[in-house]
């Protein structure tokens, strides 16, 4: 298992990169209350699944993980995850968001 850090404070975000046999799971937390809020999952010359926890957001920021992940491998690939930060502005949100985008860099 490998796992990549970007960010710092409430604005941490965490990848975890797991081989499954031939497959990638991708576990994505961080912020104040790590949680589940959103599982992606991507084959290969197949649309992207998205399946979310109640109103959860965590796709957002998943979905080009698995993307790029399934391109990259030519592989399934599941990531699953979820980030929080209670009572978040936008100017949190924007960081986050960069600091998952940051992550793309390291699949």
């Amino acid at each position: 298992m490998l796992m990549i850090t970007r960010g710092t404070g409430k604005h941490v975000v965490h990848l975890e990169k797991l081989k499954v046999g031939k497959d990638l799971l991708l576990i994505v937390r961080g912020g104040e209350q790590p949680h589940i809020g959103s599982v992606v999952l991507c084959e290969p010359d197949k649309s992207v699944e998205i399946i979310r926890v109640g109103t959860h957001k965590d796709h957002i920021v998943l979905r080009p993980l698995v993307k790029k992940a399934c391109e990259k491998y030519n592989t399934t690939i599941v990531a699953v995850g979820g980030i929080h930060i209670d009572n978040a502005t936008k100017k949190d949100i924007d960081l986050v968001i960069q600091n998952c985008k940051e992550l793309e860099s390291c699949i």
